[in-house]
């Protein structure tokens, strides 16, 4: 909970809605209170180091020694290290926006990109390890609930369970429609997989339009240089904004022209939703999570094999038509509310105590 998300936001909402603790490791409630969840009960079990793999792994055993049996009726876990808090608590339910992606499919991903030549025998048996010790902490979860149909694959294929869908909840009411101000918007974290340097690409062909990018990110090293790398090269007419607060965030979706995101194989993406809500149209990847969300040429484009050329030309083939996709986007947003979340979630946990395997 010190850098929030959509998996955070989540988390948050499910805390509101049924009056719930929240436990997590690191908290930063002044970030939780600037994305609208101030009075939220979040206690900290222990700090987390900020850097992989030790973050990762102390999370795993503050979660793997936290018992909280009595205290409750019910158990929500949220997130993917904290799994290992399974042993503990039952009745649970897991909600998964995606088994740990730098063990599972984002795995060479990762090699690649993050992890020294020489560290890579190293990596590879990290991976090994805690793959067993992730399906050893899945097999205390009782429920599982997913954010897509992406996810429930990889839940399928990762980690051989079944899970129910359950989307992810967006606060439609929030989120108004404004006449655009003649930029398009962006919501991400700067991680290499959501690709921010193809939108830097494209609209450095493009110096007429302008781009506006909501960029957070952690404070791991590794992090910090692919952050760094994007502000670098960011092109004159693009700018990016981090840490805004859930009112101008509201803002910038009700008053830009159109959304556009190039995450690779997003498990679900609540900021297109967030931005169809506000009537905005949405350019992405046709893959992952947005093929459920974004009707293609009716609130939006899904763009195959997307490269920054292929951007680009969406961005201009919507640019003068953005207002078309108005309604449209926004019946389709109120599909996601939060009150369809919430009656799921209770859904779920009705009946629980037993392991479902279907």
């Amino acid at each position: 909970m010190d850098n929030i998300g959509g998996a955070e936001m989540v988390c948050l909402t499910l805390a509101r809605e049924f009056g719930a603790d929240l436990y997590s490791t690191n908290v930063d409630n002044e970030k939780i209170a600037k994305m609208g969840f101030g009075g939220i009960p979040v206690q900290s079990i222990g700090r987390v180091p900020l850097d992989a793999p030790f973050r990762q792994q102390i999370a795993l055993a503050r979660f793997r020694a936290l018992n909280l049996r009595g205290h409750y009726d019910f158990y929500i876990i949220g997130g993917d290290w904290a799994v290992s808090a399974a042993v503990n608590h039952k009745p649970n339910i897991w909600y998964v926006h995606s088994p740990i992606r730098e063990i599972w499919d984002l795995c060479g991903h990762i090699r690649k990109n993050y992890v020294p030549f020489i560290k890579k025998p190293l990596y590879d048996l990290w991976v090994a390890y805690n793959r067993y010790l992730n399906r050893r902490y899945v097999a205390h979860i009782q429920k599982i609930a997913c954010n897509s149909a992406t996810t429930r694959q990889r839940v399928t294929t990762y980690l051989h369970r079944n899970a129910r869908i359950i989307h992810p909840p967006i606060d439609t009411s929030h989120l108004t429609y404004k006449q655009n101000n003649g930029f398009w918007l962006s919501v991400n974290r700067l991680f290499t997989h959501k690709r921010v340097d193809m939108q830097l690409k494209a609209f450095e062909t493009m110096p007429d339009k302008k781009l506006v990018i909501v960029g957070s990110y952690e404070r791991s090293s590794h992090f910090q240089r692919y952050a760094k790398h994007i502000q670098n090269t960011t092109p004159p007419n693009v700018a990016i904004k981090s840490w805004v607060d859930s009112k101008e965030l509201a803002d910038l979706y009700a008053r830009c022209r159109g959304f556009i995101t190039t995450s690779l194989d997003e498990d679900f993406g609540m900021s297109a939703v967030e931005a169809m809500a506000a009537g905005k149209p949405v350019i992405a990847p046709n893959e992952g999570g947005y093929r459920e969300t974004v009707i293609d040429g009716i609130t939006g484009r899904l763009i195959d094999n997307i490269d920054a050329g292929k951007l680009a030309a969406a961005v201009c083939e919507l640019d003068t038509t953005c207002p078309e996709y108005k309604n449209a986007c926004i019946q389709r947003a109120r599909a996601y509310d939060t009150s369809y979340f919430i009656k799921s979630i209770y859904s779920l946990m009705n009946g629980s105590g037993h392991r479902e395997n279907q």
